[in-house]
């Protein structure tokens, strides 16, 4: 028995599932924007800290850039349904703050920043094909901007950990 494909959605069921994840994607960047000071606290050494600062700059510009593919649509952000961002930065990323070695918790806080950014890139991916198909060429630029710096950052967290393994 072959598998049963499902059709294509139309464009109207494509607009819903669009804005169903840029929605989760708009609130857990919001999540990790009030959170990004005390995420910068967490780390140890100077690189991480800069690292991470970097990281707050471009989750506000692809805040701006998600308000303005919002206008760009005419819609708005719905409230927040489900965040997967904001169980994973819950309880700050679950870091052991009694632990000694401050290279164990900046590695810690690395890896969850890369797994938030895996999330991202499959998100912005997804919503780049979306935004394809329903011909929003203004948006998916904005998307592939967004794209592009969580693939940077993801590469820059990579870089730091293989500075402080192999340093």
């Amino acid at each position: 028995m072959a598998p049963n494909t499902p059709p294509a959605p139309d464009d109207a069921f494509l607009k819903q599932i669009f804005l169903h994840h840029l929605t989760r994607i708009y609130n857990g960047k919001r999540f990790l924007q009030q959170r990004t000071d005390d995420l910068i606290k967490l780390a140890s050494f100077k690189a991480l800290e800069l690292a991470v600062s970097e990281f707050g700059g471009d989750v506000k510009n692809q805040i701006e850039r998600m308000e303005e593919i919002y206008e760009l649509i005419g819609e708005k952000p719905s409230p927040e349904v489900c965040n997967p961002i904001r169980s994973i930065v819950k309880d700050e990323f679950c870091l052991d703050h009694e632990q000694t070695i401050p290279l164990l918790n900046d590695l810690d806080l690395m890896l969850y920043l890369q797994v938030l950014e895996h999330i991202n890139i499959t998100s912005y991916r997804m919503l780049i094909m979306i935004a394809k198909l329903l011909k929003y060429d203004k948006v998916k630029q904005l998307l592939t901007e967004n794209f592009d710096e969580s693939a940077d950052n993801d590469k820059l967290f990579t870089l730091i950990a293989k500075e402080y393994i192999t340093d």
